[in-house]
């Protein structure tokens, strides 16, 4: 029997499945920012980590063309010297110089040229028609650096942003990658030519941080291939091995990474298992001690949990972390980080 009470509740009643709704997609941001914050979905042990920025993934596999310090003729060591007498002269820090000298080496591989892309000329491809200086100023080795450092120091927050982002947003570039694959030349030359120890600033046994937003992209996307079978040898679309999955979750966050999981093992920084942060790689060994004997490859996705393309019997899933589990290697790989300090 209806009363005016009854009546009364029955909109109210009409609400309640939106209601439920609502408070079931706010239950899921919450347990998604959990998983991707960096700072909350990670196991913490109070470890402080240094923001190098700096990207290993691509060295030693033809991104840089084999350029090494040794390599370097006497006119791009001479060109180094005076982009890092420069920094000197302004007072500037040793991250300052690794900016300057993997811009010169994408831009002109570290050569004062007297030609280029329409009327860029010089060490770092200065245009005249752009405000840059004149065509005798911009192949002045000593003016092109204090002018690249002058347009450097006007980036908010240069100084805490990875090295190629830093390179592109004073140069503007066609490529925006391209910088990344000379850091660890620039870092060697910073080390050997301005005689630095330790140029990235990263304290021994720290681990480099990745570049804000590559970490939620990769876990994103390997979140979107859960469900695909596994084959082994597989990079997608439509399948995976364990390591195909990462390398196009990574691939997909703009970075490049090895293809095999014992080299992605060396594709970054190491820190403890308990230390891992999202997007950090986990890795299982048949002799946890010996990295030669990794067979597979997880990514640590937070809240404990780790995404992976596990074997024949499973597809790409989500599953907790078997922090127990023997074969378990005692160090994950922050992937395209600077390698620890020794």
């Amino acid at each position: 029997m209806s009363t005016p009470f009854t009546r009364a509740l029955r909109p109210l009643r009409l609400l309640l499945p939106f209601v439920v709704i609502g408070m079931a997609l706010v239950l899921f941001l919450t347990v998604g920012f959990l998983a991707f914050s960096p700072n909350i979905g990670g196991r913490q042990s109070g470890a402080d980590w240094c923001d190098t920025g700096i990207s290993t993934a691509t060295a030693g596999r033809g991104g840089n063309a084999g350029a090494t310090i040794e390599t370097l003729t006497d006119e791009q060591k001479q060109n180094a010297s005076a982009i890092i007498s420069v920094a000197k002269d302004m007072d500037l820090p040793p991250r300052a110089w690794l900016v300057a000298l993997a811009t010169a080496m994408q831009e002109s591989t570290l050569r004062n040229i007297d030609y280029g892309d329409r009327d860029s000329l010089g060490l770092f491809q200065q245009r005249p028609s752009m405000g840059w200086g004149t065509p005798a100023e911009v192949t002045d080795p000593a003016y092109s650096s204090r002018i690249f450092y002058e347009r450097l120091l006007e980036v908010p927050g240069w100084d805490s942003m990875p090295v190629t982002v830093a390179a592109q947003t004073v140069q503007r570039s066609a490529f925006p990658d391209a910088y990344a694959k000379w850091e660890p030349l620039a870092v060697s030359i910073v080390e050997q030519i301005g005689d630095v120890t330790n140029p990235t600033g990263c304290e021994p046994g720290t681990t480099g941080a990745l570049p804000p937003g590559a970490a939620g992209a990769a876990i994103g996307f390997a979140l979107g291939e859960v469900g695909k079978p596994y084959v082994w040898g597989a990079t997608g679309p439509n399948a995976y091995d364990c390591s195909g999955l990462l390398l196009r979750a990574y691939e997909a966050a703009g970075m490049t990474i090895p293809r095999v999981s014992r080299d992605q093992y060396n594709s970054g920084g190491h820190l403890p298992v308990q230390d891992v942060q999202p997007g950090d790689f986990l890795f299982y060994a048949h002799d946890p001690s010996d990295p030669s004997t990794i067979y597979h490859v997880t990514m640590f996705i937070g809240d404990d949990k780790m995404v992976e393309a596990p074997n024949k019997d499973h597809p790409v899933r989500v599953q907790p972390v078997p922090w127990d589990f023997e074969d378990l290697v005692p160090l994950a790989t922050r992937p395209g980080t600077t390698p620890n300090p020794a």
